[in-house]
């Protein structure tokens, strides 16, 4: 099982070669000598209304802090996804209904490394997978290798702690963890990137994996074009109340618009 997690986690790194992230969801970090410990604030949003044969609409919003001085780098992510649509009936059914929200700080060892102490928290309430909600606190090493003045990879590794709900019985239930996760991005020009994540949260009850990829195109100073690929795995569904059990794997494609402060 935790073969087949990893061999998802590769797949959604190598097929969204045009793809952003994870805390490290959507790592913008650069060189902290040429930072000038400012936080920094992006908003990211999309719409789909389609009316006539079909009633539907989507949205997506993102809310994106970050931070990188001489000792620390941090960011915090709140993420929002909804679909919904009408039936011939007039009913109305919800497709996706998603929060994501994390929080991570590195305390750098040194001046002169790429290596830091990493503190991670996230919370998810997803309204149509087996949970509730799904919450992780982990800490750990990580370390940050430059291939060269465009790219770098962050990886990160650690014990931690997830604490859920299961949706239906209303059970809780916390579970002792390893969090993996390596961020690569590439500066392709001055105004494109590609950034990837891959990451990894392994317990014994239930291994959470999840791969985020964009690719941001510059319109201006302020303004960018995302695309971008979330893929989200949970070893571990229950059945629903009504019956429904809850696919394992998750895909999520955007197209949207980014707003930096």
């Amino acid at each position: 099982m935790r073969l087949t997690l990893l061999s998802i986690a590769l797949l959604g790194f190598s097929s969204t070669a045009m793809s952003s992230t994870f805390m490290f969801d959507d790592i913008q970090d650069v060189d902290p000598a040429s930072q000038d410990g400012k936080w920094r604030a992006s908003a990211e949003v999309g719409v789909l209304i389609r009316s006539g044969n079909t009633d539907s609409r989507s949205w997506k919003g993102k809310l994106d802090l970050e931070r990188d001085t001489l000792n620390w780098r941090q960011r915090a992510v709140m993420d929002y996804y909804r679909q919904e649509r009408k039936t011939y009936e007039g009913t109305s059914v919800v497709d996706a209904d998603r929060l994501f929200l994390s929080g991570q700080g590195n305390r750098k060892f040194a001046n002169s490394t790429h290596s830091s102490f990493f503190l991670y928290g996230s919370y998810e309430d997803d309204a149509l997978n087996s949970f509730e909600y799904q919450s992780t606190i982990a800490a750990g090493y990580g370390t940050r290798w430059l291939i060269n003045d465009a790219m770098f990879t962050d990886f990160e590794i650690g014990p931690g702690y997830s604490f859920d709900k299961i949706r239906g019985t209303g059970e809780t239930d916390g579970d002792f963890i390893i969090r993996m996760a390596a961020n690569y991005e590439w500066q392709i020009s001055e105004t494109a990137r590609f950034t990837q994540l891959v990451s990894t949260e392994i317990g014994d009850d239930n291994t959470r994996s999840r791969a985020v990829g964009a690719l941001t195109a510059n319109i201006n100073s302020r303004l960018a074009m995302r695309f971008s690929l979330t893929l989200t795995h949970n070893s571990t569904v229950f059945e629903q109340a009504n019956g429904r059990i809850p696919e394992k794997l998750d895909t999520e494609t955007a197209v949207t618009l980014v707003y930096t402060f």
